[in-house]
């Protein structure tokens, strides 16, 4: 058989991812998507680390007949992405995450100032009732409580629940969860504003105890017994949590616990955001479903903020004005973001105030309940 030179370009063409998109206008949009993304982790610095891997991630899968996502049939390798995204289907990345988290943490300010994990407890607020805005409009009971999480503040949280409970709306609440952690120092300072009085925002708080060694060593501890015993479906997150601290404080396992802060963390972090940026495709991503789910998250995330910032306001007035609200705004799962927040609008009221330290204990608190929340989501929906 003979054939022309146009023959064969059309036979390429013809084959070729362009006449893919031509097919199905939808990925298109979800290119540029990916752009816009990829604009606001390198041009914004939001969230670089996740945004980018997860706008990489969605270009891949929306590029036609590439292959990448086949799972395995008839004896032919599967496709890289899908081997990339068993990590987060079996809870393996985010429970990394963790690990390093705990390794990079200081949980000192909380040990020395236990009430912290009321205000901890009190940024959960969004959490709860975005899940209960999302049943009323309509979503599915497991759906809702993913949604529900976002308000915690924690992306590998947030990517845990919905790959367990609504996979379909995965890409939709990892990215609104870490969007939302990068926007903290636009979002919450309006808030702390609108809930305390310029009086509240200069309150000094006194120097915290030094916390002992021994402290140190037992908190992780004895935290991982009492919440893994109280809710079992915590154990990968709060588990790798506290073994990470526990890494970091004991002074015996000092290149594991630089291993888990660095290399390990970042190599997971990668994998992570092109696993949740591949579930992206047009077909489940461009729907009203996906709309409400990034409003609803920023609902949840500033009513997290706000049931902290009133407990810290309760706490206040408890405690004779020794205790500054705005500490409680830092309660949300955001590490170290939301305690820096804390810190920068703390002295723009009064210079003297040094807030960083004791936002780290309603910060650190805020971590430890969201994984308990989450563990409870699953605990209610993943039967």
């Amino acid at each position: 058989m003979e054939l022309s030179f146009f023959g064969v370009l059309g036979e390429i063409l013809g084959s070729s991812g362009f006449a893919g998109l031509i097919q199905d206008p939808k990925r298109i949009i979800m290119i540029l998507i990916a752009c816009v993304l990829l604009y606001m982790g390198i041009k914004k610095k939001y969230e670089p680390l996740l945004l980018i891997p997860i706008a990489i991630g969605i270009l891949l899968c929306n590029f036609p007949s590439t292959g990448i996502l086949n799972a395995p049939a008839d004896g032919q390798s599967p496709g890289f992405l899908w081997v990339l995204y068993q990590g987060v289907q079996h809870a393996i990345y985010p429970s990394i995450i963790f690990l390093g988290i705990g390794a990079m943490t200081d949980f000192g300010p909380l040990i020395s100032r236990p009430s912290s994990l009321l205000l901890g407890a009190a940024a959960q607020f969004g959490i709860f009732t975005a899940f209960l805005l999302a049943l009323a409009l309509g979503f599915d009971p497991k759906v809702a409580a993913a949604i529900g999480v976002i308000g915690g503040a924690d992306g590998p949280t947030a990517i845990l629940v919905a790959s367990r409970l609504a996979e379909d709306y995965l890409p939709a609440i990892a990215i609104a969860a870490y969007s939302y952690m990068a926007l903290i120092p636009m979002i919450q300072p309006p808030l702390m504003k609108l809930v305390t009085t310029e009086k509240e925002r200069k309150v000094e708080m006194k120097q915290m105890r030094t916390v002992s060694k021994t402290e140190k060593i037992l908190f992780p501890i004895v935290v991982m017994i009492f919440v893994i015993l109280l809710i079992p479906d915590t154990a990968p997150l709060i588990g790798m949590l506290m073994l990470g601290n526990l890494f970091r404080e004991s002074g015996v396992t000092d290149r594991l616990s630089d291993t888990a802060q660095n290399a390990l963390t970042n190599i997971v972090t990668i994998a992570l955001g092109l696993s949740v940026g591949c579930k992206a495709s047009a077909s489940t991503f461009l729907s009203i479903e996906t709309i409400m789910i990034i409003c609803l998250g920023l609902l949840a995330f500033m009513l997290s903020t706000l049931g902290g910032l009133l407990f810290g306001k309760i706490m206040c007035k408890l405690s004779h004005g020794k205790i500054n609200p705005l500490i409680g705004a830092a309660g949300v799962s955001a590490v170290p973001m939301a305690a820096r927040v804390a810190q920068v609008e703390g002295q723009k009221a009064n210079p003297k105030n040094f807030l960083l330290m004791h936002a780290m204990g309603p910060n650190v608190a805020g971590v430890i309940g969201s994984a308990v929340a989450a563990g409870f989501m699953l605990k209610i929906f993943g039967m």
